[in-house]
């Protein structure tokens, strides 16, 4: 019998592959000592000296300001969103008042109304900024990432090709955004890689944060789960606060490694300080792939509660959505909320969402018009793209649906092992 060496070559190729695709990765060693970190910022002799000044009627507008990026820090801290919203009020008032630099305060109020997903007001602020034509490029960037949450891309480009310099880490961070967005994984690492490069010279470590806990996502996409997590933990070197990267840990080791108990007490860890409605949600998440029905239904419910508190305004819309969608007696909220956040900001993202609300209220025809118009060949998230194989398949479009399967099945990482299993089902 003669054997195909070729194909045999190509076999224990494959075998090596998968093999190497559920390589565990993580190690607790590794990252024990920074979930015993409990402590959260919410105060320091910098902030309690500038508040010291701040009376009823004062007008020390460099308290103000100071104030307003304590109050910044405090919410990056702890997640509270109390904290978010006095870093609004101190920068309103700074707005008020202020003669001089009152561009730097227009863009301090955008980027917090940006945090809070108030993106149009986000945009009044940012052109006000822009109107009153100093720091050019620094208003550029804000303008960039407003009309990025708006779905401006047009402008968005344009933009980019004002202030585009290859060796401006500003600059790089937005093209990697840029072309995260026209879905160019490689081109989206590369600059970010070149960012960290910048970011390691300047020592800068508010910079090495954020690129080192952003690069760790996008090597997430990129199914390079080792990369990903090795960021994690250049990021807790740094701060071994960081919620953001013991969150990416978590979904590391549940994802990736299907170890649900470590999961959720990675995720615990970081609820002993750092409380958001999102860390719930994820919980629930796990708790539904290992038919905790007791734990996912007390996680949905404490998330739940913490999103009806009305300082969050529209920060949880799609979350909510998504949860509503999930929900028997939820079709017409699902479609009244779908229809607010594409009000908000009209984005494939968004619009997926409305499609997916007309479905769940079995306006299949409609679904499909909202995602021929609005969300094919516009974005490449894995969680659009499942949304319009279910929507091609509910209008008997199966060559279509089996065709981005296909694509999805590559995406299981990204999608978690509850989605996977609606690709799986398609």
């Amino acid at each position: 019998m003669k054997i195909n060496i070729f194909l045999l070559l190509m076999s224990v190729l494959m075998i090596s592959c998968d093999q190497e695709s559920d390589k565990k990765v993580t190690a607790p060693e590794d990252y024990n000592e920074y979930l015993a970190v409990k402590e959260s910022r919410t105060t320091s002799p910098y902030f309690e000296l500038w508040n010291s000044k701040i009376t009823k009627d004062s007008l020390e507008l460099p308290s103000f300001a100071a104030v307003a990026g304590q109050y910044n820090t405090f919410f990056e801290s702890t997640g509270d969103i109390a904290y978010l919203k006095k870093a609004e009020q101190s920068l309103l008032k700074a707005v008020e008042i202020a003669n001089i630099d009152k561009d730097k305060y227009y863009r301090s109020l955008s980027r917090n109304y940006i945090s809070q997903h108030r993106f149009k007001e986000a945009r009044i602020y940012a052109d006000s900024a822009a109107m009153l034509g100093k720091d050019l490029t620094v208003n550029q960037h804000l303008l960039f990432d407003v009309h990025m949450e708006l779905g401006n891309y047009k402008k968005v480009d344009s933009l980019q090709k004002l202030f585009a310099d290859p060796y401006d880490f500003n600059y790089m961070i937005r093209a990697a955004k840029w072309n995260d967005f026209e879905g160019d994984l490689d081109r989206t690492i590369m600059f970010m890689e070149k960012a960290r490069d910048k970011a390691e010279e300047s020592k800068n470590r508010s910079l090495l944060l954020w690129v080192y806990s952003n690069l760790g996502d996008y090597y997430g996409h990129a199914g390079r789960i080792e990369d990903s997590y090795d960021h994690y933990l250049k990021t807790l070197e740094i701060d071994p606060s960081n919620s953001y990267a013991k969150k990416g840990i978590a979904w590391i080791v549940f994802s990736h490694e299907n170890n649900e108990t470590e999961a959720l007490r990675i995720i615990d860890s970081i609820l002993e300080s750092h409380s958001t409605p999102d860390l719930y949600l994820l919980k629930a998440e796990i708790a539904e792939h290992s038919d905790d029905n007791e734990l996912y239904e007390s996680s949905l419910s404490k998330y739940k509660n913490l999103t009806q508190k009305p300082a969050y305004g529209e920060m949880y819309n799609a979350y909510n959505l998504k949860v509503f969608l999930g929900e028997k007696g939820k079709e017409i909220d699902a479609l009244d909320l779908a229809r607010k956040e594409v009000a908000n900001r009209e984005t494939p993202e968004t619009y997926q969402l409305l499609a997916l609300a007309h479905l769940k209220n079995g306006n299949k025809k409609e679904a499909l018009k909202i995602v021929k118009d609005k969300v094919e060949g516009k974005t490449y998230e894995p969680e659009a793209q499942l949304a319009l194989a279910n929507i091609y398949k509910a209008n008997n479009l199966t060559s279509e649906a089996k065709k981005i399967k296909k694509e999805l099945l590559e995406a299981r990482f990204e999608l978690g092992p509850v989605t996977y299993k609606e690709v799986m089902d398609l």
